[in-house]
């Protein structure tokens, strides 16, 4: 579904990424792990047109989208939850959500998507009228998750999900992810949690200062003695 080949890029005359490549299948959750600076949140970036490669190929769906800006690539399917969130504070929970659906054109926001994402999430449905910026922290995750899904995308990128969430809203967050992968969304996820992670992926690429140092099945990943060491405390 989605194919990064040798991508490079910079910020100004800073190179970031360095020859990053890698896959998704179309069904599969794949994670993106490794320490801060890593590269992580700039490959999601690059991939959903925020920032543009200096050199190598993306492609999805067969077609190739580096180039693109990023309203094109979210046209094309693949939509992405930033980190941070980054909803609007001013707009209701509803208005958020029909935000999510502009590239969608005249037909905007059907019932039938609200529907979905308020079984997803029932909590925004009770806050449906609530300003976004009033909502709790987790509250909001739930929301830019939302949000994302009101674009029908197929290939859906989530940077950090879990980021300052307590433990109950992580596990309440990671259960629509799973949730959301069943009904036939792809997942590309960036996620800091590598337990939690490689428990749910079906793979795995490890990012070390730009580069990915090592990929495979999570499963395997888990049992790894570097990553163990670097990521799961041992």
């Amino acid at each position: 579904m989605l194919t990064l080949d040798d991508v490079t890029v910079a910020y100004g005359a800073v190179e970031v990424l360095h020859g990053v490549s890698l896959t998704v299948e179309p069904g599969e959750l794949v994670c993106l792990l490794g320490a801060n600076g890593a590269g992580k949140s700039t490959t999601v970036r690059t991939i959903s047109g925020l920032l543009q490669p200096r050199a190598g190929r993306i492609s999805f769906l067969g077609e190739r989208l580096d180039g693109r800006p990023a309203h094109a690539v979210l046209a094309s399917g693949i939509a992405q939850c930033p980190e941070g969130r980054r909803i609007f504070p001013e707009m209701t929970v509803r208005e958020n959500l029909e935000m999510g659906a502009y590239v969608r054109g005249r037909g905007g926001a059907r019932r039938e998507d609200l529907d979905r994402v308020f079984h997803h999430f029932p909590r925004l449905a009770e806050r449906a009228q609530q300003l976004g910026g009033t909502l709790s922290g987790g509250e909001q995750q739930m929301l830019a998750i939302a949000r994302a899904l009101m674009s029908s995308p197929r290939l859906l990128l989530l940077d950090e999900p879990s980021l300052g969430l307590a433990p109950t809203m992580v596990a309440t967050v990671f259960r629509v992810i799973q949730e959301i992968r069943r009904q036939g969304v792809t997942v590309l996820m960036v996620e800091q949690n590598a337990a939690l992670a490689l428990r749910m992926a079906d793979r795995a690429y490890v990012m070390e200062s730009g580069r990915i140092a090592l990929s495979g099945r999570a499963a395997d990943l888990l049992d790894n003695a570097e990553v163990r060491r670097a990521y799961l405390g041992g």
